[in-house]
């Protein structure tokens, strides 16, 4: 019987995500789902800021952009005439350090397309109408044993339940799913089409009225085709009706001044509840769950989709280094450490946000805004309690109850800077110049591809650098060397080189990393490859430095250019 190392069950955003980030690594992936088609659902919004950074990763943002459109001002209406005008995005703008300051609208099948286009072009296809129905763990713990509906039993080094609410992975691994379903809280929900004309395509359309509610998006990609969700029909003693084309009209009269015939076409129906519910495990030996499979939560805020495709970039990295034999197999217990965290943050904040849109909507010219603050954007999402979060060798762990750490770590504005970030933080961006050409790049251009990044600020930096370009640049490490704008560039480091040029990666990082004074001072930040901030220390500290890599990427090919291991530098 073959091997392959990761099968992904579900191949929704969540698991194409990680086939992507794994099949670019060289892992042998394959993606099962159950539907015997690729679905044509739109139910996603769209990705948020951050996973449109994560796109860009994967190489698909620009198409992304492409096939989307611009979050859209909210019309909302009471009584059927316009009440009020919002644009949740007008105080917003791309910043250095967050080129993407908003998400994007795009339906969820035109994005999981072009995530299987990218898949296919690293020769892995969705393998369809693949039901798994059993789970065992192989002799040894070595493996897992996957059964399919047709009676097939397969071999997986790792499997990934990335399938969904009703996920059939978490249900044969026993593990619970608690939580609440809000019975009252329900919506229904389609796809529709409006007569040419009907309705104005920039406004996200909100009617919200005493007795019920019809909210109309329009699809971009699509002349005629619009997100319809509005609050149920209700039988003689107040249950919800079923979702239904003529029920969706009646709807329409009711609330808008469009007439029920505008309605052309419905299709994809359902009904949501509102459900806040998450695994009380995300991991059981080779298994792991990621996405709706782990956690659901209320719609508000958008961040389904948005907190499974992070679920998959935190998860692709970790099993790639393990796989590739870098790292140990106790890297993988940090997915749950981080991400399970993350996802009760966020059943947190969907359920702030859902209870604060239904007080605005009380109100004439309330409307969805309200579920709109900066947490739903994912830029500020971090993990500083992780043991991936590490200081220098003398400083405390940040997050773990011990004393702020010192300078490197937590150091804090001064004379207006903001703070730099700390271990566990989302590493923040910077356009600067490539070093030889002069071209303009940017830190996240550099970040880009399955690999840790080695940044070095300061004269000092560059022979920690040579070094690890030495020790680990056949295992996954790439080294950038930042000079600042009036710094003699004359030594030359290994790897990449970028001008901070204009002083943003300075000011993202803090003033004291990017000291081009000649002092030989400095800092060195690993980052992590899913873009979060693994270490800052003195350039002076070689060892947290090698000791660091080492826990990703093993032991150095060779330890001694390491002179630092038993004390300070030579």
């Amino acid at each position: 019987m073959g091997m392959t190392d990761v099968l992904i069950v579900g191949a929704g955003p969540t698991g194409l995500v990680l086939a992507c980030d794994l099949a670019r690594r060289g892992t042998a992936v394959r993606i099962v789902d159950r539907s015997p088609v690729p679905p044509r659902t739109s139910r996603a919004k769209g990705p948020n800021a951050r996973s449109l950074e994560i796109l860009d990763d994967l190489g698909v943002a620009e198409e992304v952009l492409a096939a989307g459109s611009a979050p859209l001002p909210m019309l909302k209406y009471r009584d059927r005439l316009p009440v009020a005008e919002t644009d949740p995005w007008a105080d917003s703008a791309p910043s250095p350090d967050a080129p993407y300051d908003r998400g994007r609208l795009i339906a969820q099948w035109r994005l999981e397309e072009i995530l299987r286009e990218r898949l296919a072009g690293y020769g892995v296809r969705v393998e369809l109408g693949r039901e798994v129905t059993g789970l065992a763990e192989g002799p040894g713990g070595r493996h897992v044993d996957v059964t399919f509906a047709e009676g097939r039993t397969e071999r997986a080094r790792y499997v990934v339940g990335c399938d969904g609410a009703h996920s059939s992975v978490r249900k044969l691994l026993g593990i619970g799913f608690e939580g609440t379903t809000a019975e009252d809280q329900v919506m229904v929900c389609g796809d529709v089409d409006l007569a040419d004309g009907a309705l104005d395509r920039t406004r996200w359309h909100q009617w919200f009225d005493e007795d019920g509610a019809v909210m109309l998006c329009p699809i971009p990609g699509t002349r005629t085709g619009w997100w319809f969700q509005a609050g149920p029909e209700r039988d003689g003693r107040g249950r919800p009706l079923a979702p239904t084309a003529d029920g969706f009209r009646r709807l329409l009269a009711r609330h808008t001044a469009l007439p029920g015939p505008a309605l052309t076409r419905a299709e994809l129906l359902s009904t949501y509840r509102v459900n806040v519910r998450m695994a009380d495990r995300f991991r059981a030996g080779r298994v792991f769950l990621a996405g709706d499979a782990a956690h659901v939560h209320a719609v508000a805020g958008g961040l389904g989709m948005n907190t499974g495709i992070q679920d998959a970039f935190n998860l692709g990295w970790k099993l790639g280094l393990v796989l590739a034999g870098h790292a140990g197999a106790e890297l993988l217990d940090t997915y749950e450490e981080e991400r399970l965290p993350v996802a009760a943050r966020t059943l947190d904040l969907t359920s702030e946000r859902l209870r604060a849109t239904l007080a605005a909507i009380r109100r004439p010219g309330g409307g969805l805004d309200a579920a709109i603050t900066p947490d739903t954007t994912g830029l500020g999402v971090g993990y500083r309690w992780s043991s991936l979060a590490r200081g220098h060798a003398e400083a405390p762990k940040a997050g773990d109850g011990s004393p702020e750490a010192p300078d490197a770590e937590a150091r804090t504005a001064r004379d207006g800077e903001r703070p730099a970030p700390r271990p566990g933080d989302r590493a923040p961006d910077a356009p600067c110049a490539d070093a030889v050409t002069g071209a303009r790049t940017r830190l996240h251009r550099v970040f880009a591809g399955p690999r840790t990044t080695v940044l070095g600020f300061g004269p000092g930096s560059a022979a920690v650098l040579r070094e690890v370009a030495a020790a680990y640049g056949d295992a996954g490490v790439r080294t950038c060397r930042v000079y600042a704008a009036h710094e003699d560039r004359a030594t030359s480091a290994p790897g990449e080189a970028v001008v901070d040029d204009e002083g943003h990666a300075a000011a993202a990082y803090g003033r004291g990393a990017s000291d081009g004074t000649g002092t030989g001072t400095g800092t060195v930040v690993v980052v992590r490859p899913d873009h979060h901030l693994g270490l800052s220390a003195p350039a002076a500290d070689a060892r947290s430095v090698h000791a660091y890599l080492h826990r990703l990427h093993g032991a150095a090919r060779s330890a001694e250019r390491f002179s630092g291991i038993g004390g300070r530098r030579r």
